[in-house]
């Protein structure tokens, strides 16, 4: 309610020690509302975060001033405002193999890229997760496992592919991080053993990002970011027929709602190639098997 307070102080000249609750209106929340949009740059979610503020204060007047009630049915009756849902990029099957082609193994730079990167997406790791990575957290075997703290400091176990994990293999050996001594060292990092930042790391996935667009437009987004690397994960193991719980369970999501949106994405997909693969697009066209009179006879048989 304080910026509420200089909202009106500000736009109605009403300090708080002048305003009384008859110049509280529907008509004014909704004003302040729109000025927190337009003004104040606040995305939507945070206008639908103070209206909530608002419905809770406004509930409790409901009862200590019943003198406004009215009004304060007026206010209660103010709307969210619809989010839209989030686009996501990410990689396909083909796309993940054209941009993993593009660091040169030739090189102690590229390679240690590579392995930054092929990890980024099999760990379907935050950035954060991956930059807090040490050796101690790596466990070599059948399969190889990355132990992975993550928001709230919750931590969970992921297997890494057999590739992913013998490419890991030798950079650690290559890098001396297979040492005793090394066991709490950045996974990756600089020569002085700094953490990388997230904008180092988000400045190598541009990098061959935009390599690998030069070489085929279409299979690699404009908007690639380190955080696709995890969305791609997350529809490779949709598209697999990992069910939602084992996704959410594998990407550390909090709640199973935020997961849910890579089903949904797959299934525009799945109506997509439906359309695209109709027989006809004219709609005083019928299928073949429509024209086919025994064949309706029989389904509509199967009816009765």
């Amino acid at each position: 309610m304080l910026l509420f307070l200089i909202y009106m102080k500000l736009k109605h000249n009403k300090p708080a020690d002048k305003l009384d609750f008859k110049d509280i209106t529907q008509e004014k929340i909704v004003s302040f509302l729109e000025w927190l949009e337009q003004e104040k740059t606040c995305s939507i979610s945070t206008r639908n975060a103070r209206l909530a503020a608002i419905h809770s204060f406004f509930k409790y007047l409901q009862y200590k001033v019943p003198e406004q009630l009215a009004e304060w049915q007026r206010i209660l009756q103010i709307r969210n405002k619809k989010v839209s849902r989030p686009t996501i990029t990410y990689l396909t099957a083909d796309g993940l193999k054209l941009f993993f082609q593009q660091p040169d193994t030739d090189t102690k730079k590229g390679r240690r890229d590579l392995v930054l990167l092929s990890l980024l997406f099999e760990s379907g790791a935050r950035v954060q997760e991956l930059i807090d990575m040490t050796p101690s957290r790596v466990t070599f075997g059948n399969p190889s496992l990355l132990r992975i703290t993550g928001k709230g400091n919750k931590s969970r176990i992921v297997p890494i592919a057999d590739q992913s994990a013998t490419l890991l293999r030798s950079y650690m050996i290559e890098n001396n991080l297979l040492e005793s001594y090394a066991n709490e060292y950045p996974l990756f990092g600089s020569k002085t053993r700094c953490k990388f930042t997230r904008m180092g790391i988000t400045s190598i996935v541009k990098k061959y990002a935009n390599k690998a667009r030069k070489i085929n437009p279409s299979l690699i987004p404009s908007s690639l970011t380190p955080h696709s690397m995890r969305h791609s994960k997350a529809m490779i193991l949709q598209k697999a027929g990992v069910n939602i719980i084992g996704i959410r369970d594998f990407l550390g999501h909090v709640s199973v709602t935020t997961t849910e949106i890579y089903a949904r994405i797959n299934n525009q997909q799945k109506i997509a190639a439906i359309e695209h693969t109709a027989l006809s697009n004219n709609g005083n066209e019928y299928p073949s098997w429509q024209k086919d009179k025994g064949l309706l006879t029989w389904l509509e048989s199967l009816g009765k």
